[in-house]
């Protein structure tokens, strides 16, 4: 499994002209699944992007995750990552 996160103001998802995800301030991933991932696999690459110290925290330095700062996660499948 990988991933290829941005911290973002807005992102949204478009199919055949649809928005079918939108976020405001956040992450956005793109990941891409392979034959060898597993349910386990999913769950931590998922707490790794919950939990990623991307944020500015109270001092200014990037120390919050999108858990503490109650920020958006985007997640949008994308076969060619691998």
């Amino acid at each position: 499994m990988r991933a290829l996160v941005q911290r973002v103001a807005r992102a949204e998802v478009n199919v055949d002209g649809h928005v079918v995800g939108e976020i405001g301030a956040g992450l956005c991933a793109f990941v891409g699944v392979t034959h060898g991932d597993d349910e386990a696999t999913a769950d931590r690459l998922a707490q790794k992007l919950w939990h990623l110290r991307i944020f500015d925290d109270d001092e200014g330095k990037l120390g919050a995750s999108v858990a503490e700062k109650s920020q958006r996660l985007l997640v949008v499948s994308q076969f060619t990552l691998y």
